[in-house]
């Protein structure tokens, strides 16, 4: 098989001011529709590289939840494992400034619960068969709690990601059984408790090895936007990773594609540093785009020998 994602799908409403944003202000531009979420970002990312991926979701029972499958399947992703049911997706606004950063936004989290009886029904099969597993860690712990079990069971590898760092702070046990966790810097500080001060990267490297080691995680990533990322694990190595440099058009679905990558890289056979590498080159690509997700690559481009 290939690599499971298992978490939400999203529908994002961005706008883009076509003159100088004025917060708080009546600001005409471009509002656009865009298919998002980070497990559907992940999964599409993943598709794009040609790895087929399996998807284990929810959508929303009408055209919108249609087109969200139509266009995983167009860009090879295997949906057979997505259901739909009210409230299946949730619904991401942000507003964008000038400079193509978020000013404002707000989110609407799906109802995942239906989740848990498609994994009970259908995990073993998945979990015998796949090559990874990728996950939110702001899951529902009792989701958790039964995806952590088929891990064990299967003896897989789970790399996790985050949308809600504030969830995840409660889901925080799960890190010393999760084989690779990917943050920004910004959440790293949250789940630490202690911000990552400096601009150096090798210094915020040492840091978070040193934070890595004491909370006992197997490894971990940290994003530094356009300073590269910087990753650490419990074995007391640690290393950085710069950025390319590339034109920004919108920053969205970046961390998405970086953990893609890094996963991937994992999933099949490559270092955390080599790992880290394959992340960088796909979240450039997709901070060149307005699309939330990574154009179409082969897997042979990144050195991907994978088990199919």
């Amino acid at each position: 098989m290939s690599i499971v994602v298992i978490g939400s799908v999203f529908v994002d409403i961005k706008g883009y001011p076509s003159r100088t944003y004025i917060p708080c202000g009546r600001n005409a531009g471009k509002v656009r529709y865009v298919h998002g979420g980070v497990s559907r970002n992940i999964a599409e990312d993943l598709g794009n590289l040609g790895l087929e991926p399996v998807l284990l979701s929810l959508v929303d029972p009408n055209g919108t939840g249609e087109d969200v499958l139509t266009r995983l399947m167009e860009h090879g992703v295997d949906t057979r494992f997505i259901r739909k049911v009210p409230d299946g997706m949730g619904t991401w606004l942000a507003v964008f400034d000038n400079n193509n950063d978020v000013c404002a936004s707000i989110s609407h989290r799906p109802d995942l619960s239906p989740l848990l009886p498609l994994l009970q029904e259908e995990g073993n099969p998945l979990f015998a068969e796949t090559d990874s597993i990728l996950l939110e860690l702001d899951l529902d712990e009792v989701m958790l709690d039964e995806i952590f079990r088929l891990k064990h069971k299967y003896n897989k590898q789970i790399y996790a990601a985050v949308s809600n760092i504030n969830i995840a702070l409660d889901r925080r046990a799960f890190l010393q059984q999760t084989d690779c966790f990917v943050c920004n810097r910004q959440e790293a500080g949250v789940l630490f408790s202690a911000e990552f001060s400096g601009d150096d990267p090798d210094a915020l490297a040492r840091q978070l090895s040193e934070r890595v080691m004491d909370a006992e995680i197997p490894s971990m990533v940290v994003t530094l936007g356009g300073d590269g990322a910087i990753w650490a694990n419990r074995n007391g190595e640690y290393g950085t990773c710069a950025a390319q440099q590339v034109p920004v058009a919108d920053t969205t679905g970046a961390g998405d594609a970086f953990f893609a990558g890094v996963a991937a890289g994992l999933t099949y056979g490559k270092a955390l540093a080599e790992a880290c590498c394959i992340g960088v080159r796909l979240a450039s690509s997709v901070i060149c785009s307005l699309e939330n997700t990574c154009p179409r690559f082969l897997p042979s481009e990144f050195g991907l020998k994978t088990n199919s």
